[in-house]
């Protein structure tokens, strides 16, 4: 086990520790104002950009367990970044690794298993598998980060018969805050990799992952688009409907204000627009059959529901490619009624101040079961997790965020918690992270938090911080205290 350096002096320069650095790392490395700096550090989300001090822009697992030793030995916060979908490091400096150039994808088709690399995009996984009749349990966005979305749970398109991505993961290698690299497993060490499932990357850098690939090579989705006038309506037609549909069946549903751009089709373009989004694996026939209520709701401006192979996949919700500054939140919903709707239509829709970007995904099925081997991500009993976002700029950010607050706030009686990987923007606030998880699995996080990372070096934006446990007094009186509560 290679050992942690001993701490540097405040007067140590960084510049020159950092060519130290260099010349370790197989990768390319930089410090703020060298050529390079900006592009290595560049994420798709553009909000509030950070730069820290230090860009490693690693190639193979060895130059993270460098990055580590390096940040450790200067308390220096540690962030991790492959297509930066999500923010990587808090405000201030710190190090980061870029992971984009470790792109090494492995498909076992006897083993129905990829390996994925950190620094792997979906797309690549779904193009590995697809030639083996396999598909991993990808997201909604092709160009999203492999393992960044696994370990934030991952709802992806075929989630209602499969559950979470993250209750598919065999294996994570990763290095922890000791400079130590590891393959976790549920044999290796149960507590670590029950927390990394679910967790993202507080207790350690992740190089890759193992993760299960399901037989499914086509499928019958696509988008159903209606005119905005009939928000309320097709949503509440939307919400009956999810309640008939067999778990084969993932779907969701977008209240989306487009732009006037040329890039879009004709009938769509400058308008507030209601998207149903499909994915139903089974017979296209019963597909169609499934589908037919939802088309019979009135006149359809576009409509690309159909069988295609799951290659195509990304074209069902056709999310945008372009780097965008935004950010969002959400709220794990216990159900939805009439009376929801209309006040999510009020608070976010055309006539409301802000007109925000709301989505409903239908959850459920096998989402709502508990895994083969436990995992941390929480609050599987929700129906729907509802996802409110906006772009922004510096100016209109905290009005943005503010006009969120009205919104999840008004929808906390049927609120069970957030889902971590749709919290979006700068830095996630504590409560939202805690509310991420059951109160008992985020006690626990913060005990593994606490063998694993004690001096936070993993400061990331969604953080964990460690929570020792308690000691032999205080377990005593909290023990007398539930036995009170009991009586």
């Amino acid at each position: 086990m290679p050992t942690r350096p001993e701490p540097s002096t405040a007067r140590e320069d960084l510049g020159a520790a950092a060519r130290q650095l260099a010349g370790r790392v197989g990768g390319p490395l930089f410090t703020e104002g060298q050529d390079g700096y900006d592009e290595e550090r560049a994420r798709y989300q553009t909000h509030r950009p950070h730069r820290p001090a230090l860009v490693v822009g690693a190639t193979e697992p060895k130059d993270v367990q460098l990055a580590v030793e390096f940040a450790a030995a200067r308390d220096l916060p540690v962030g991790v970044q492959a297509t930066g979908h999500a923010p990587a490091l808090p405000a201030g400096t710190g190090v980061l690794v870029s992971t984009r150039r470790m792109t090494e994808v492995r498909v076992d088709p006897a083993a129905r298993t990829a390996f994925v690399g950190a620094g792997v995009r979906w797309k690549q996984v779904v193009e590995a598998a697809a030639p083996h009749g396999l598909a991993p349990l990808s997201g909604s966005a092709p160009d999203v980060g492999a393992v960044g979305y696994t370990l934030g749970g991952g709802i992806g398109l075929l989630a209602r018969k499969f559950g979470y991505a993250a209750d598919h993961v065999r294996r994570v290698e990763c290095v922890t805050a000791d400079g130590r690299p590891r393959a976790v497993t549920a044999d290796s060490d149960p507590d670590l990799f029950w927390a990394l499932r679910g967790g993202r990357d507080n207790f350690g850098l992740v190089t890759g992952l193992e993760v299960d690939l399901v037989p499914v090579n086509r499928l019958y989705g696509g988008g159903l688009f209606f005119d905005g006038a009939s928000a309320e309506d097709v949503l509440d037609a939307y919400l009956r409907w999810t309640e008939t549909v067999p778990e084969e069946m993932t779907s969701s549903l977008a209240l989306v204000p487009l732009p006037d751009a040329p890039t879009l089709p004709p009938p769509l373009r400058g308008r507030y627009v209601v998207h149903v989004r499909i994915s139903y694996l089974g017979d296209p026939a019963y597909g169609e059959r499934l589908v037919a209520p939802l088309r019979a709701l009135g006149p359809r401006l576009a409509d690309s529901v159909r069988e295609l192979p799951y290659t195509e996949s990304g074209s069902i919700h056709n999310d945008p490619v372009a780097p965008a500054a935004y950010v969002g939140t959400n709220a794990m919903l216990s159900g939805l009624d009439a009376g929801a709707v209309r006040t999510v239509l009020e608070l976010s829709g055309p006539d409301a101040p802000i007109t925000s970007i709301v989505e409903v995904r239908h959850l459920g099925g096998a989402l709502a079961r508990a895994p083969r081997v436990p995992n941390s991500v929480g609050h599987r009993s929700a129906r729907y997790l509802l996802a409110v976002l906006d772009r922004v700029t510096d100016d209109t950010a905290d009005a943005v965020r503010a006009a969120h607050t009205r919104l999840t706030d008004a929808l906390s009686p049927l609120t069970t918690g957030r889902n971590l990987n749709f919290l979006y923007g700068a830095a996630a606030s504590p409560d939202q992270v805690r509310r991420a998880y059951e109160p008992g699995d985020y006690a626990r996080l913060g005990r593994i938090k606490a063998a694993h990372d004690p001096g936070n070096l993993f400061r990331l934006n969604h953080n964990i911080p460690p929570n020792p446990s308690p000691g032999p007094r205080r377990r005593a009186a909290a023990d007398r205290s539930g036995q009170q509560k009991e009586r």
